[in-house]
Parts: C-alpha cells; sequence; structure tokens
C-alpha cells in the first residue's frame, strides 16, 4: 500500500520503498516529485524570511538612530539563530512527519514577518528589532528539515539531483527577497519597509496550505540515535563542518551583508545597494549543482581543495579594491566570491557520502552492506554538518562588525576571510589529498600494493 493514511492523523504514507524499481515507475515517482516541489517553495520562503534583514537594514536610514556596527549585528543574530535551530529541525521530520513538520514550519515565518511589519518604522528601540531579528532565524531551520525529508522519498541513484534541486531552490531565496526590496525601494520608496512585508505575509501563508494540501508523511522514516551520536564522535563529520563553515557560512554571510558594505564603505543609496545585492546569491545559488557534477567528475576533494585557493584569491582582489576604494573592482571579487561560494557548497556535500562510503570500506564492510553503513552515517553527519557551517555567516557578520567599528571599513575583515580559507585549503589538502609516505619496497610482487598505498585515501570522495 501507497496510498495516504490517516488513522495516525495526517496524510500518513505507511510502507515506502524507493529502491524497488517497479514500486518507483509505478507510484512512487510521482509522489515524490509532488512532495519535492512543495518542499522547494517551503524552503523558498524559508530562506527569504531568513534573510530578512539583509534588506530590511536598506530601508533603516538615519532617522532609526542604528549605526553600521548596530546593523551588522542584526543581521548576525538572525544568522546565529538559523544556524542552531537546524539541529531540532533535522530530527523534527522523523518525529512529527515531513508534511505536518513543513506546515508548522512554514507557518511559523509568520510569527517574525508580523513582528517587523508591527515594529518597522523609527522610534521602535533597538532591542526590539534585536528581538525580531532573533525570531527571523527559524527561516534557517527550513533546509535542514527540508533536506532530511526530501533525502527519504527518492532512490539513492536520484538523491544528488533531488536534493541539488531543493537546496538551489531554497538558496535563490536569499537574491529574490532582494530583488523584490529594491523593487519596493524603486517604486514604493526607502521608507516603506511594510510594503515588502506584506507582499511576504500571504506568499507564507500559501506555502503553509500546499504543504498541508499536497504533501505527505512517511511512516517508515525514524530517528537513528545511534547514527547520531556516532557521527559526533567521528572527526571527519567536525572536519567537514570546519570546511562547510568555509563554503556555506560565507555565502549566507555574504548575503547578509552585502548590502550593508555597499552603503558604508562605498557610499551606495539604498536604491543602488539593492540593485547590486541580488547579483552574487543569485549566482552563487544557480551554480551549487555545478559544484556537485564537478565533484561527480573529479572527486569533492579535489574541487574543494581547488575552490578554497581560488576564494583565498578573489578575497585578495577584494582587499586591494577595498583599500583602494574601487567599487568595479570590489564587485568584481565579491561576485566572484559568491560563485565560488556556491560551488564549494555543492563540492563538500558530495565529499560527506563518499567520506563514510570509504570509512566503511576501511571497516571491511562491501556491497550493500558498506552502502548502507554509509548511508546512515552520512545522513546522521550531514544536518550537524549543515548547522555548523551556518554558524559561519555569525562569523563573518560578527568580523565585519568589529573592522566596522574600528577602522570603519571592511578590509580587516576581508584579511581575516582570506586567512582562514588559506586554512581551509591545507586542512582539505593535509586529511582528504595528502600522499602517505611510500612504504619501503619489499619485493618486486609488492609493487602493486606500495603504489595503492600511495593513493590519498580520500580523493575521490
Amino acid at each position: 500500500m501507497t496510498a495516504p493514511s490517516t488513522q495516525r492523523g495526517g496524510r500518513w504514507i505507511e510502507q515506502w520503498d524507493p529502491e524497488d524499481p517497479v514500486f518507483w515507475r509505478e507510484k512512487g515517482e510521482s509522489v515524490a516529485r509532488r512532495n519535492l516541489l512543495f518542499s522547494i517553495l517551503s524552503e523558498h520562503i524559508g530562506f527569504s524570511i531568513w534573510t530578512l534583514w539583509s534588506v530590511l537594514v536598506l530601508f533603516m536610514g538615519p532617522e532609526y538612530g542604528i549605526d553600521p556596527a548596530g546593523k551588522f549585528f542584526l543581521v548576525a543574530m538572525a544568522t546565529a539563530v538559523g544556524a542552531f535551530v537546524r539541529v531540532p529541525y533535522t530530527f523534527a521530520v522523523a518525529r512529527f512527519g515531513g508534511r505536518n513538520w513543513t506546515v508548522f514550519a512554514a507557518g511559523m515565518l509568520l510569527v517574525p514577518t508580523i513582528a517587523a511589519f508591527v515594529v518597522m518604522e523609527p522610534g521602535t528601540s533597538y532591542t526590539t528589532f534585536m528581538l525580531v531579528a532573533l525570531l527571523t532565524g527559524v527561516g534557517g531551520g527550513n533546509f535542514a528539515s527540508s533536506m532530511t525529508n526530501i533525502n527519504s522519498f527518492f532512490p539513492l541513484h536520484r538523491k544528488g539531483w533531488a536534493l541539488g534541486l531543493n537546496a538551489g531552490g531554497g538558496n535563490i531565496g536569499v537574491p529574490v527577497v532582494q530583488l523584490i526590496a529594491l523593487l519596493v525601494i524603486a517604486t514604493a520608496g526607502a521608507g516603506q519597509p511594510r510594503v515588502l512585508l506584506g507582499i511576504y505575509l500571504p506568499l507564507i501563508v500559501l506555502s503553509a496550505f500546499c504543504a498541508w494540501r499536497y504533501m505527505d508523511n512517511l511512516a517508515p522514516v525514524r530517528n537513528d540515535t545511534g547514527a547520531a551520536r556516532e557521527s559526533v564522535k567521528d572527526a571527519h563529520t567536525w572536519i567537514m563542518s570546519f570546511l562547510y563553515i568555509g563554503t556555506f557560512g560565507s555565502f549566507i554571510g555574504y548575503s547578509f551583508a552585502f548590502g550593508l558594505v555597499l552603503q558604508n564603505q562605498f557610499d551606495r543609496t539604498p536604491l543602488q545597494a539593492a540593485s547590486l545585492t541580488f547579483i552574487g546569491p543569485l549566482l552563487g545559488s544557480l551554480i551549487r549543482p555545478v559544484g556537485g557534477l564537478l565533484a561527480d567528475r573529479f572527486g569533492g576533494a579535489r574541487i574543494t581543495l581547488w575552490n578554497f585557493a581560488a576564494m583565498a584569491a578573489a578575497t585578495g582582489v577584494v582587499v586591494l579594491a577595498s583599500v583602494r576604494e574601487s567599487l568595479p573592482v570590489f564587485l568584481v571579487g565579491f561576485v566572484s566570491l559568491f560563485v565560488l561560494t556556491g560551488l564549494g557548497n555543492g563540492s563538500t556535500y558530495k565529499m560527506i557520502p563518499g567520506i563514510y562510503q570509504a570509512k566503511a570500506v576501511a571497516l571491511g564492510l562491501s556491497g550493500e552492506e558498506a552502502a548502507a553503513y554509509g548511508r546512515r552515517l552520512s545522513g546522521a553527519a550531514i544536518g550537524l554538518i549543515g548547522a555548523v557551517g551556518a554558524v559561519g555567516g555569525l562569523g563573518i557578520n560578527l568580523a565585519f562588525r568589529q573592522s566596522f567599528m574600528t577602522s570603519g571599513s571592511g578590509t580587516g575583515a576581508f584579511v581575516a576571510f582570506l586567512a582562514f580559507y588559506a586554512l581551509c585549503f591545507a586542512v582539505t589538502w593535509a586529511v582528504y589529498l595528502r600522499r602517505p609516505a611510500a612504504p619501503a619496497p619489499s619485493g618486486a610482487g609488492d609493487e602493486d600494493t606500495a603504489e595503492t598505498r600511495r593513493q590519498p585515501a580520500y580523493a575521490g570522495v
């Protein structure tokens, strides 16, 4: 039986086997695609609300009495909450059902949006703005629950495609809210933030209704607490979390900060800043699947390694442009950084299942047993890696805040980011690509074995 059941109080599918080709062809694929479509819609709106303050601060002119450091702190708090709620959101799908949780998570977006609608005017206290910014963080959790849910609907050979669409469609919520803000500023003026919020309120209701009407819960999905504990103890989970800070953390942090940097370092008006801020997040979102495709062909570790080298180089361009106050060169370097964060998001996510598959082989497992081990551990690790990676956005905005407080520009922050990308490059090489020392030869018959041992253990992940 694959029809939804109402015996548990919702649209529950009691049996689900996407790896069965007959089941997948006759019934599973259409159900999975339908759930993917409305999952993308909900996650897309979630990203827009999470990054709402990246554009609301553009509406906050001198009459609000908030300096650049204060604005960077507002967006940093939204980033932080979005990172931390990813952990409970990851496990909520199995506890409450993918459809049920999507409806709840979508509906929760009304809280920060209505709150912002009420308080967005001069004279509101900074503490109030801070509390409302914290509320928008719930939008960041939608990514974790959405990815966990969609991962369960698709067979192994289609997961990359499905998760890529889901992640990319969600990430595009960032440039879309920025484009809508540009339209509002251009037509209604920089003093009308409530117009932007009024546009999103019915969209949130629509996404919650569509999830309620068209999505399903999968009864076989259960939380594997043993796998979660095991992944927490595994060093690779934390190494990949560190690398994901460099890719996704940069993407979300720069998405929040781009408009503020343009306003405060290059004296752009709100309209001028809004006309540029969407470009980087849009390109970074669209290119994310390309990073996965390149990783499929050349190995995720290799693509990630050279991607960090390119990110360091692009940051060097940004530092030079920042020192010389050259806006055109700054834009070239900063937009290049966005593109590279997108590529890195795809390649790092490709590494995770490969690492645990390699570990399974190292443990002596093979065939389906090795594949099951890899799926179990990588599935548990992905939620934690996604949460820790998002914390990088907090670090980026706090670094910008400190840099503008001390020097009035973002140059110091960019120098710190360059050093961090160099460290990410070194860690990727040392852990996943460094060749072990060649063993002493013990005979002609051992040549093949010796050569195999000199290969980097995780080069193909």
